[in-house]
């Protein structure tokens, strides 16, 4: 009859399809799940393998590296090392260069004989970088030993938040403060009237020339330096220049 209970042996093998479709739904998900995984752990491992091999290639050299005639240059002029720096008076991380790495640099490769640094004008941040560059050239024009002393102050006048801090005034304030006296009402002159301009414009072409495209950069005897922020890095290149 229709309304006959069925036999339990016959409920429970009606029951086994529906069991069997819950153990495929769980089957299939669960591999879903670990083919996720494998690809996860796949692209990661290509991930990581990719940038092992970029932080193994070779750095950038440049087989006719920038002149440094008519630049700025600290140290002995027969040091067989030379460190080329393109940087800006209103870059943050040119100041934290000056104030972090520079020193070390100079205690240890400069001071010695060893190595020498040049400094070239980078102009990425408009009409402020350029008013600090044509001071800077002003003052190595009255005094190359002076000039380092204003390089230094004005990293150490560079505020730390974004302003338009770098303006005539300032310059004043900073010439005022160096140990090496210069005439500076000469040096305002120079910069209100753009004296040194054509030294600004070589900068700015070797710039381009060498397609700067980051300040800090620091160029070693024709190789470019990954992280200017390395000092392990730098000292190796260096090392190994001195040990050529």
């Amino acid at each position: 009859m229709s309304g006959k209970p069925k036999p339990k042996t016959q409920r429970a093998r009606n029951a086994r399809p529906r069991r069997s479709t819950q153990a495929k739904n769980k089957n299939s998900a669960k591999s879903l799940v670990l083919y996720t995984t494998a690809l996860v752990v796949l692209f990661l491992a290509i991930f990581m393998i990719n940038r092992a091999m970029n932080d193994h290639q070779d750095a950038k050299r440049y087989d006719d590296p920038p002149s440094i005639v008519n630049q700025p240059v600290i140290g002995s002029e027969q040091a067989k090392v030379t460190l080329i720096e393109f940087g800006d008076y209103k870059c943050p991380s040119c100041k934290q260069w000056s104030e972090r790495i520079y020193p070390q640099l100079k205690a240890q490769y400069i001071d010695s004989g060893q190595a020498k640094l040049a400094f070239i004008n980078t102009l990425f941040h408009g009409e402020e970088s350029r008013l600090g560059a044509l001071a800077g050239e002003a003052v190595l024009a009255q005094n190359k030993e002076a000039f380092w002393e204003f390089n230094e102050a004005m990293f150490a006048a560079q505020p730390d938040y974004e302003s338009a801090w770098l303006t005539e005034q300032k310059i004043k304030e900073v010439a005022d403060s160096l140990p090496t006296r210069i005439d500076a009402q000469k040096l305002m002159d120079d910069v209100a009237n753009g004296t040194t301009s054509s030294q600004v414009d070589l900068d700015t072409s070797l710039v381009n020339k060498y397609r700067i495209n980051q300040t800090p950069t620091l160029i070693i005897n024709g190789t470019v330096v990954k992280n200017p922020f390395d000092i392990n890095e730098i000292k190796s290149i260096i090392d190994q220049n001195l040990g050529d």
